[in-house]
């Protein structure tokens, strides 16, 4: 199911910024919200690799400033 091209996903992010995807008609895992992008998974797939630039969580990018 998860590789029919008919099957849409949303992006979804979670409080340390990081990005996965999830099936549309779905609940959101626990600490996930929509980003506000849907497609096939390729499409989504392509929106995360041009947004999610820095894979840190978001925690440890905030630490490493305060000690900079």
């Amino acid at each position: 199911m998860m590789d029919d091209p008919a099957v849409m996903f949303r992006v979804v992010v979670n409080h340390e910024e990081q990005y996965s995807i999830w099936p549309v008609g779905r609940e959101n895992a626990l600490g996930w919200t929509d980003e506000g992008t849907s497609g096939t998974k390729d499409e989504c797939l392509a929106h995360i690799n041009e947004v999610w630039l820095d894979m840190r969580p978001l925690s440890l990018r905030r630490r490493m400033a305060e000690s900079a």
